[in-house]
């Protein structure tokens, strides 16, 4: 029945004020402060830097995130070589984590996560033995994280690179720029 009716509004919305389909499922697509809450992702307040510099500076309508570090659940980071201490699918997770450390300093910055027009560009850096070369695979991670919360807006400009090492030794590292709505 709930989603007859939903079916129904989505027609009359189409039909009657003549939008397009995607117009029409942007109007009743969930916002991405209920999409974190639905996905049981807890965003943390993060804690000063600890050196001379900013987690976040906003120019305009643009927010550049400074670089953050897969931090798990009892608040420390996950340390280790992706393709030793780690395999792909554990470093694909880092990224996740990652990128819910950078929601956390996102909604810090800003307020509201629901204020977020889009993700721009992000630079994600996976620390990893020589011979490991899927370092874009790992950051999907992240990219699928940002689709899942924020929809077609997560969707953003990407590069990913392997280093040899990554501040306190953790797995991946991650940086991105967000643009706001007016």
């Amino acid at each position: 029945m709930k989603r007859s009716i939903i079916f129904f509004l989505f027609l009359f919305t189409v039909c009657i004020l003549n939008i397009s389909s995607a117009q029409a499922q942007q109007l009743t697509a969930k916002d991405p402060e209920t999409r974190i809450k639905e996905l049981g992702i807890k965003l943390r307040t993060p804690g000063p830097p600890s050196a001379n510099f900013l987690g976040a500076v906003r120019v305009g309508n643009l927010v550049y995130l400074s670089g953050q570090g897969p931090l798990k659940e009892d608040g420390k980071f996950m340390i280790g070589k992706v393709g030793k201490e780690f395999n792909f699918d554990e470093a694909k997770y880092a990224a996740r984590l990652t990128g819910i450390s950078l929601l956390a300093a996102l909604k810090a910055e800003v307020g509201n996560l629901n204020n977020v027009k889009r993700i721009v560009k992000v630079l994600g850096m996976v620390n990893a033995v020589p011979e490991f070369d899927n370092h874009s695979q790992v950051i999907n991670g992240f990219s699928d994280l940002m689709v899942e919360v924020f929809g077609e807006n997560g969707k953003h400009a990407r590069s990913a690179i392997g280093l040899g090492s990554l501040p306190r030794n953790i797995p991946v590292e991650i940086e991105m720029i967000v643009e706001m709505k007016d």
